[in-house]
């Protein structure tokens, strides 16, 4: 099995982009409309046709002019990031653009976008069924992270894509929110080294930033409560202070649901499942969706 290798311990991060990022030939590429903004610059939607393949819509992150070298790095280190990973529920990067202006990053394109919205914008039009085949997806591609000890920091609802067919994915390797600060964005809370969003994170990542996969398990909770409510806000508009006295309702959801999310909440880290744990037991609700009704 591979390990995940951190780009910001080669000494010239470029070297990262070069061994985990295929360059892609701008001619390739074919920008077509804004879809979002970046930490860095605009993401588009776009057409990639390489050599002998077919062409194929990709998500294009760019990187606004004006731009300091420091910034290139952290940018292109998503890429490297992402480069490293090969997984169906894992999002897919296609390649870098680098030696031309704009700098971008190319990924498939992702025809639902991000999970949160996409719930929102169909409330009640899912199954139970199809909202645990979302959370087995998501949990399926945190495993394979888990396992090539890769800690994701930012696991929400928000950071899950969503393609056509309604596979989830998991996206965002930037790690940029935990350098710079942005007071107009409530979901990061400044603390000492960098941004956490309080509603999503453990508690033993708030007070002693200790970030592991146990506290991605914490947050892959949260996520399954925000999928099953169709896209609500955790803990609603409590204040970030008031999130760690606040519980969540989870009573809605069937037994088995339920429990897996109160086991991902426990406070001692190390009697929540682990991913390979949670991916085993979203299985066996499906072999036995009884367990999945609601208790009345």
């Amino acid at each position: 099995m591979k390990i995940y290798i951190d780009p910001f311990t080669y000494e010239d991060p470029n070297e990262a982009v070069r061994e985990f990022a295929k360059e892609i030939d701008v001619s390739f590429v074919k920008i077509e409309e804004v879809i979002g903004a970046g930490e860095f610059g605009e993401v588009y939607k776009g057409r990639l046709k390489l050599p002998g393949k077919r062409e194929i819509y990709v998500a294009i992150k760019t990187l606004k002019a004006g731009y300091s070298e420091k910034q290139r790095r952290d940018f292109l280190s998503e890429a490297s990031i992402m480069g490293q990973f090969d997984h169906p529920n894992i999002i897919r990067l296609e390649g870098v653009v680098t030696k031309s202006r704009p700098v971008m990053i190319i990924t498939e394109f992702m025809e639902n976008g991000a999970l949160d919205s996409f719930l929102r914008q169909n409330d009640g039009q899912f199954t139970v069924i199809q909202l645990v085949g979302m959370l087995r997806g998501i949990a399926a591609g945190m495993k394979y992270l888990a396992e090539m000890n890769y800690v994701h920091r930012d696991l929400a609802a928000r950071n899950i894509l969503v393609n056509s067919n309604l596979v989830c994915k998991v996206s965002d390797f930037g790690l940029s929110r935990y350098l710079q600060d942005d007071t107009s964005d409530p979901t990061y809370t400044s603390s000492l080294g960098g941004k956490i969003p309080v509603r999503w994170t453990a508690p033993e990542a708030i007070a002693y930033r200790k970030f592991t996969s146990a506290s991605d398990v914490w947050s892959y909770g949260i996520v399954m409560w925000e999928v099953m409510s169709f896209g609500e806000r955790p803990y609603w508009d409590m204040s970030n202070q008031d999130v760690s006295t606040g519980e969540l309702s989870t009573q809605l959801w069937g037994v088995s649901l339920h429990q897996l999310m109160l086991d991902c909440w426990q406070k001692d880290r190390n009697t929540r499942p682990r991913f390979t744990e949670i991916v085993n037991t979203l299985d066996k609700m499906f072999r036995n969706p009884a367990s999945l009704k609601t208790v009345a």
